[in-house]
């Protein structure tokens, strides 16, 4: 009797061992299991992330016509196309999501020559010109860095632009992009002046004036994918914004310049060929 009971007790101890062994088996092979799960997402969307990113900087790619003077300068936040004959950039270009949109920091920073870059207008060359130094890349939108915000006061991101302009239609069409980008996700945003031979100048370095600007915006993550592009006049736009909306291939046509080429074809044809401003404001 007391043989068949130690048998027992030692077959009980035996099928607790093999229990314990077996949770902790399960356990291991579970956080083996989660590791690997956890590596391979991560890894996924590392991928992903790298590949939005590329597409991003693809986007931001503008071609201009051949033999136009241009310099690639890349700040925090933004990519100036600058142009040392006319002082001015051909464009500047920049990604503006829907976090960036809503960046809270105060209005910071002053004017500055860029030293670095070759025939780089300097703030005194505006002085009693009767022109505002006009943002390409509004300082608003910069909010979310101090160091992008900073970078936007270089006089490479700053063109000629009548007061009524600057703080009128120019002023409000920023702000309707801002709204765009938040619910949008992100835009891609083109904007400079069109340059044309026989500019008028002002200072002492002959910075030139355009008779208008453009910007062109793309909602590259939109359903479905949409653009538009606008055109104003370097003089009072107090109409409606409807206006000054035009097609992207219009502006295309203005400057010669090629945008968001990097878009499957089909897609580019689609979107550039039409100006739906109430795709926009719906």
């Amino acid at each position: 009797m007391a043989r068949r009971k130690k048998r027992k007790d030692a077959k009980t101890r035996y099928l607790k061992r093999l229990l314990i062994v077996g949770a902790w088996a399960a356990l291991i092979v579970a956080i083996l299991l989660a590791v690997v799960r956890w590596g391979v997402r991560s890894r996924w969307q590392g991928m992903r992330l790298e590949q939005a990113a590329q597409l991003r900087d693809s986007l931001e790619v503008v071609i201009l016509p051949k033999g136009t003077v241009n310099e690639v300068i890349r700040y925090p936040g933004f990519t100036v196309y600058f142009n040392k004959k006319w002082h001015l950039a051909n464009c500047a270009v920049y990604e503006l999501t829907r976090s960036e949109a809503q960046g809270t920091l105060p209005r910071m920073g002053s004017f500055e020559t860029d030293s670095a870059v070759a025939g780089c207008a300097r703030p005194w060359d505006y002085t009693l010109s009767g022109y505002d130094r006009g943002h390409l890349v509004p300082a608003a939108d910069m909010r979310w860095s101090a160091r992008a915000m900073a970078a936007s006061f270089k006089m490479t991101n700053v063109c000629p632009q009548a007061k009524s302009l600057n703080e009128g239609g120019w002023s409000r069409l920023e702000e309707k992009v801002r709204e765009w980008a938040v619910r949008d996700s992100a835009l891609i945003i083109v904007a400079g002046p069109v340059l044309s031979r026989g500019m008028a100048t002002i200072g002492r370095m002959h910075v030139g004036v355009p008779k208008r600007y453009f910007k062109v915006i793309l909602a590259p993550y939109a359903s479905p994918v949409r653009a538009i592009g606008f055109l104003y006049p370097n003089a009072a736009a107090s109409k409606s914004l409807k206006h000054y909306a035009v097609s992207v291939d219009e502006v295309e046509r203005a400057t010669g310049y090629d945008f968001y080429d990097a878009l499957p074809s089909d897609i580019e044809r689609e979107v550039e060929r039409r100006a739906n401003l109430a795709q926009w404001l719906q």
